[in-house]
């Protein structure tokens, strides 16, 4: 068989599944990206003849109007190894074809063919980025192509594809050539690509020129009609068309049997008909040109076994058209923009125009979030109820309020977290601009609602929480909460430090706040006790004097009226203030709750309360406690990310090629033998001390000489160490009769000696016992934890988490937030530990974790921390086959609609 001839196709293995994927364009749009094989030879013949002459020119460097029969074949027919070819399918057509050819070791040579109607939407830097996924798991390195001088538009995709490109040029050709390994500047480079996709594809839900309500209704009190009314009744200023097969009319409108009728440009569609219905509306809109649907229809996965078929068939139908898709089961969108002003959802209530997006999932909640919303005052920007979350979700957007001017904080009630590592990565990047303010629901039984298509997460609820603060989210218990804290970022300025004036008319709510402010780690450094008869001047000398103190960093204002007193002076003062003031101001005004009438400060930009409003709050103690949560935001958007933690000297190709072998051997999960866990950490600069398993006291003698004495003999058994009743270690043995002793000592303590799994180990210096800990969690990716060892420790869950890569400020915070953290700081007088030492540990664990997927867990369970560095003694770590890139891989893909839908 001569070099590039196709492989027999008995020989041919199936390419990995992940290799498949749902892709968004830089339009926006979505795409379906496969592996090619020997049944699209029809596909390519009709994909070529749609490509012009200049296109193939370009491909070829040469005129090659027609494939041949035998380059149709060469073409279709790969070895998904050294020769593999993906192509991009829209509406059941190809429209785009990547290739790399094998042509030295390590070494391929990569090639595109886009059909000129789809050029310039991304899509070259798609196929690039999965198939350069696909050569890195073969053992690929490099990447070659040539170029035609004038083809310019493929020399830029490979420049700004992030990679360190070389070029050259002999013969009237371009030679690019570049390693694909994943740097910081190419993921960067891609983040930012997905970025502009993403957020492009929600801009026309909330901008939509034009929007079709199909399954508008004439009767009243149905969904169809409730549709119609709010879309009109919103003064939305593009243009409304209604989809009635069986009317002429609905609400004054001329009906159209189907989308397809309205002689204009349909933006987005609303759908509200039968589940069973709806797959023939979204082949309906697909060829009409819709860009983005909004189902309201319910009967999908939230109904059972059926409606996930269901569910599943509509999302993949969808993004198989270049569909972005809102719901099922959804409440809709708003947006208050008031040169949009559109309200595609079954809320009967319009917020008033405001700084917050807000995001959600259940439609039911959504309504009453939209009255509390209402009777706050608050006002919203943007509003989304994404229902089953089949498609659109919080990440998506998330990179549209990034973007956003009129979105200055953003809300959101998460029932599920599709992909937890990828919105940590966004999130945390949002954060940094903009305050996020997050309710999840189903913490503590990590429960997910029926129609959403997620796997539960299995790292412990701390680390969820964990993952939340590294990304700046503020997390808070309950939507009051999420309002009392939004409505403070949303009209006041952040606070600079934790030090509280309390400034009010009533000592004893005074009192009242000291108390509140104290618990939640606020500093009262000012308390103003006006007195009941306190004057508006009274108010307005204090609140000033409070103000310009160096010392203070915000403001609790307290005022509870005399009898027959309107407040309203007083109110003048507070909303003077408010606006003014370079730091925060809260109330406890009347009782009030949100943003009262009183309080607000008139806004340019059409908001009902503008910045400087002072946000009112029934109880102090509320107040206060929104206060703090955004001090503790304030506080991590002010500390510097710093440089990444360095781990130091490492060998991940080593360690690569270590677990590889073993993965290969193994049938699932399995721990590692006390050797191959040796050699696995040494390659990350992780020395295990020597440990001889022990069965008979002669064992254990000949093992104590071996090692040359002053060893220790100990239980490994969980169950005995974990005993603090049972004394399951003896120290300083040095010679053959201590080691008899030691024996008959813990023997006779321990009931059932053959189980205790003695070892006979070095004896190490003194230290603080500590344990470093990983997993890689299906849904969540790496994760690493660190506490101090003890089974007391243990029964308490002091345990710190993060998720890698660490920054060197995330491993300093991780280490000292545990509550027994004192212990490795000279705690009652005992000697300093080398904490620079521990944190290089917990750094080369959580690299080793985040370098390797194929590590299940790595458990370092007892370290001693001394003065001079630290001592692991104990050590397991188990490895798995990896079937699945991690959620937030190298390349852009959309969640998998083919996996199972949860029980």
């Amino acid at each position: 068989m001569t070099p590039g001839d196709p492989t027999p196709t008995d020989e041919i293995e199936a390419p990995p599944a992940h290799w498949e994927a749902d892709v968004i364009l830089r339009d926006g749009r979505t795409a379906h990206i496969r592996p090619m094989s020997g049944d699209d030879e029809d596909l390519l013949v009709s994909f070529y003849d749609r490509v012009s002459d200049e296109s193939k020119y370009y491909r070829f460097f040469s005129p090659m109007p027609k494939l041949s029969e035998r380059d149709i074949r060469r073409f279709t027919h790969v070895d998904h190894h050294n020769r593999v070819a993906l192509v991009m399918i829209l509406q059941g057509r190809m429209i785009a074809v990547g290739r790399y050819d094998v042509v030295e070791p390590r070494e391929a040579e990569v090639a595109f063919l886009v059909e000129d109607e789809h050029q310039g939407r991304g899509i070259a830097q798609l196929l690039l980025e999965h198939l350069a996924q696909a050569g890195r798991e073969n053992g690929v390195e490099r990447f070659t192509a040539e170029v035609l001088p004038d083809n310019h538009r493929m020399i830029q995709t490979f420049r700004d594809a992030g990679y360190r490109v070389a070029s050259g040029y002999a013969d009237g050709v371009v030679t690019l050539e570049f390693p694909i390994d994943p740097t910081d500047t190419a993921i960067g480079k891609m983040h930012n690509r997905e970025h502009v996709a993403e957020a492009a594809s929600i801009h026309r839900f909330f901008h939509p020129r034009s929007v079709a309500i199909i399954g508008a209704s004439r009767r009243q009190d149905t969904i169809g009609q409730v549709l119609v009314r709010n879309l009109v009744t919103a003064d939305f200023t593009g243009r409304v068309y209604v989809v009635n097969p069986s009317a002429t009319a609905v609400s004054g409108m001329p009906a159209y049997k189907n989308v397809n009728e309205i002689p204009d440009d349909v933006d987005v569609a609303i759908v509200a008909v039968p589940a069973d219905k709806v797959t023939d509306v979204v082949l309906d809109c697909a060829a009409k040109g819709v860009h983005g649907l909004i189902v309201i229809s319910s009967g999908f996965a939230e109904t059972g076994e059926e409606g996930r078929r269901r569910q599943r068939h509509l999302v993949g139908l969808s993004r198989s058209y270049g569909l972005r898709l809102i719901g099922p089961n959804c409440l809709g969108v708003i947006n208050t923009d008031p040169t949009v002003q559109v309200n595609a959802s079954l809320s009967s209530v319009m917020p008033t125009r405001g700084r917050a997006g807000f995001f959600c999932q259940s439609g039911a909640l959504g309504s009453a979030i939209l009255e509390k919303v209402r009777n706050r005052g608050l006002g919203l920007s943007t509003f989304v109820s994404a229902g089953n979350r089949a498609d659109v979700s919080g990440n998506d957007l998330l990179q549209y309020w990034e973007e956003d001017d009129s979105t200055e904080v953003v809300m959101m009630y998460l029932e599920s977290i599709g992909n937890p590592r990828k919105f940590s990565r966004i999130a945390r990047r949002v954060s940094k601009r903009k305050p996020i303010v997050a309710v999840r629901s189903g913490r503590t039984t990590q429960g997910v609602p029926m129609g959403h298509a997620v796997r539960r997460i299995g790292a412990p609820q701390a680390a969820v929480d964990a993952m939340f603060r590294q990304a700046g989210v503020i997390q808070v218990d309950d939507l009051d909460a999420m309002f009392d804290v939004a409505q403070l970022l949303a009209h006041q300025p952040l606070p600079r430090g934790r030090r509280v004036a309390i400034v009010g008319n009533s000592d004893a709510l005074g009192l009242l706040a000291a108390d509140a402010a104290s618990a939640v780690g606020l500093v009262v450094n000012r308390s103003v006790a006006l007195g009941a008869d306190a004057t508006a001047e009274d108010f307005e000398d204090a609140l000033d004097q409070a103000i310009d103190d160096p010392d203070v960093d915000s403001v609790v204002a307290v005022y509870i009226p005399p009898l027959d007193v309107s407040g309203e002076d007083v109110a003048n003062v507070l909303a003077a203030v408010g606006e003014q003031s370079d730091k925060p101001l809260v109330s406890t005004f009347l009782g009030a709750e949100g943003i009262p009438e009183l309080l607000r400060v008139p806004d340019v930009a059409g908001s009902t309360a503008g910045r400087g409003s002072v946000p009112s709050y029934p109880a102090v103690e509320a107040a206060v406690r929104a206060l703090a949560r955004v001090v503790e935001y304030a506080v991590w958007v002010r500390t510097p990310d710093g440089p990444m933690a360095d781990p130091g000297d490492i060998r991940p190709d080593a360690a690569r090629n270590l677990v590889l072998g073993m993965v290969n051997d193994a049938p699932g999960e399995v721990e590692l033998g006390p050797d191959q866990t040796r050699d696995l950490l040494a390659t990350y600069g992780i020395e295990l001390w020597p440990a001889t398993p022990v069965a008979t006291l002669k064992d254990a003698q000949a093992a104590g000489k071996e090692l040359g004495w002053d060893v220790v003999l100990k239980s490994t058994e969980a169950s005995v160490r974990e005993r603090p009743d049972l004394a399951h270690v003896w120290r300083n043995i040095s010679g053959p009769s201590e080691m008899k002793e030691a024996w008959a000592q813990l023997t006779g303590i321990i009931s059932d000696p053959e189980r205790a799994a003695f070892v006979v180990q070095k004896n190490a210096p003194p230290g603080v016992p500590i344990a470093v800990r990983s997993l890689e969690d299906p849904l969540f990716g790496p994760v690493v934890s660190f506490g101090i060892s003890g089974p007391v420790i243990e029964l308490l869950g002091d345990w710190s988490y993060r998720i890698p890569p660490l920054g060197e400020h995330d491993v300093a915070s991780m280490v000292r937030e545990v509550k027994s953290s004192p212990l490795l700081f000279g705690y009652r007088g005992t000697e300093l530990v080398d904490v620079a030492s521990v944190e290089r540990l917990v750094t080369k664990v959580a690299q080793l974790q985040n370098d390797l997927p194929q590590i299940s867990s790595v458990d370092l369970s007892l370290v001693l921390a001394g003065t001079s560095g630290v001592n692991v003694l104990t050590a397991s770590v188990r490895i798995h086959p990896v079937r699945d890139p991690r959620p937030d891989s190298y390349v852009r893909r959309l969640s998998d609609v083919t996996a199972t839908l949860p029980d």
